[in-house]
């Protein structure tokens, strides 16, 4: 019996190929991982480093929020590529990957300065 959601997301087009619905759930589930290694790196940075604690809790914070904004587009981003698979549409390109390549590296370089600076 389908739910709402499945209701939901097959309301537009025809089914894919089971294999491009797989795949594109495998990115979102590595997206997740994504999400949650930026979750650990946040914790680790609030708990671990030793420092100013308004310092780390604020890079940790960032690092945090960070793991919230990827998870929630990976699943804006798997609606968008079901939706274009079951339209027969080509699969747009990702913004996010460049976004969350400059805040990684932004926030590596934060965490890198916070540990150099601790006493």
């Amino acid at each position: 019996m389908p739910g709402r959601f499945d209701r939901w997301v097959r309301s537009v087009g025809e089914d894919p190929d089971p294999r491009f619905t797989l795949a594109n759930e495998r990115t979102f589930l590595a997206w997740l991982t994504t999400a949650l290694g930026l979750l650990g790196i946040g914790l680790a940075v609030g708990t671990i480093i030793p420092g100013e604690p308004v310092v780390l809790k604020v890079v940790a914070a960032l690092w945090i929020t960070l793991s919230v904004v990827v998870s929630v587009r990976a699943l804006v981003r798997w609606f968008i590529v079901e939706r274009a698979m079951r339209l027969g549409q080509g699969l747009p390109l990702s913004r996010s990957i460049l976004w969350v390549a400059v805040a990684v590296a932004v926030l590596a370089a934060a965490s890198a300065y916070v540990l150099a600076i601790a006493p």
